[in-house]
């Protein structure tokens, strides 16, 4: 296994928990909030981002432009549908999202949520690090590299997995003060 293999899987899992991150929302309108949102397009489940165009126009409100009118209701009641929990106002060509402030105890909550997603890919980064050591001592017992060879590609994963450790510790960090600034 390649160290360059090791920290592409990792560079890629980093990013997975910021899109996870983006997806919460924090008191201003964010058009990464709707990511996760599909419609019911013609029997396919579509991202709403490919049926139409969105917007903020102030840090309050999220608009959604259908690109075709027909697929208003469906994309109201898939909005309606989702976990965002914001309730969708149609008037007959663009719907709107009214993003409400954050209490300090949904603030609190998100907070502890944005922990969760960070201890996940945390988690995540941990299991490439022990396959990637599993690999390294397997070619070891095989005679395919020496003892020292084994040792300082373990200490490079282990420098591998602790830098990008940091880099979800610092969008943790970030998030969190996004989340709680009002």
């Amino acid at each position: 296994m390649k160290l360059a293999d090791i920290e592409n899987h990792m560079q890629k899992t980093v990013e997975a928990t910021q899109r996870s991150f983006n997806t919460i929302r924090t008191g201003r309108a964010n058009a990464a909030l709707l990511d996760r949102v599909t419609v019911e397009y013609y029997g396919t489940p579509t991202p709403l981002k490919s049926l139409a165009g969105i917007s903020t126009p102030d840090s309050s409100t999220i608009a959604i432009q259908p690109y075709d009118r027909n697929t208003l209701n469906l994309i109201e009641k898939a909005i309606s549908m989702s976990d965002i929990g914001l309730t969708p106002s149609n008037d007959g060509v663009v719907i709107r999202l009214n993003i409400p402030p954050l209490t300090s105890d949904r603030r609190k909550e998100l907070v502890k949520t944005v922990a969760k997603l960070a201890e996940e890919g945390k988690v995540a980064l941990r299991n490439i690090r022990r396959d990637a050591i599993d690999a390294v001592r397997k070619q070891e017992k095989n005679s395919e590299i020496s003892e020292d060879e084994a040792r300082d590609l373990q200490d490079s994963i282990q420098k591998l997995t602790d830098k990008y450790s940091s880099k979800v510790e610092q969008l943790l960090q970030e998030k969190e003060t996004d989340i709680m600034t009002i």
